[in-house]
């Protein structure tokens, strides 16, 4: 049962990333592009997904359960640190680089470009290096590995 809302929820995930436009890299590199062709629709797009997201989290917490697991997974660290903020500046600049974030990016690898499938390659080079470098900074293995 996991699976299939999994997969539903992915769906309309998808969905609304290829409907909004999200999965075209120029749209959201046209959000930064604030001297030229401006285009605030990411604006939108992100106050939509905020919207939703608030009004989930205050009906989920309500529940003393999730639907389909025993307990809920909430992170416990509240602190930020060199590789919490590192991370996200790496991302970001990557995201602001190619038109892609992750979420975005999903949806349209089916379509064959070169642009997702490398973009892609690179996501997936940047965990690796970050798996290694854990592993020769900690020499253990990073959480949830």
């Amino acid at each position: 049962m996991r699976l299939v809302f999994a997969f539903a929820f992915g769906l309309l995930f998808g969905s609304g990333i290829l409907i909004s436009g999200m999965g075209n890299p120029a749209k959201v590199l046209n959000f930064f592009d604030f001297a030229g062709t401006w285009d605030p629709s990411l604006a939108f797009v992100m106050g939509g997904a905020l919207l939703v997201t608030a009004i989930g989290y205050r009906l989920v917490f309500r529940m003393r359960k999730p639907l389909l697991a025993q307990a809920f997974s909430l992170p416990t660290r509240q602190d930020l640190d060199i590789r919490l903020l590192g991370g996200s500046a790496i991302f970001g600049i990557g995201w602001g680089l190619s038109g892609f974030c992750p979420g975005g990016l999903i949806p349209v690898l089916g379509l064959g470009m070169s642009g997702p499938l490398l973009t892609a390659a690179a996501i997936a080079a940047g965990i690796v290096s970050a798996r290694w470098m854990i592993k020769l900074n900690y020499g253990g293995q990073p959480a949830g590995a």
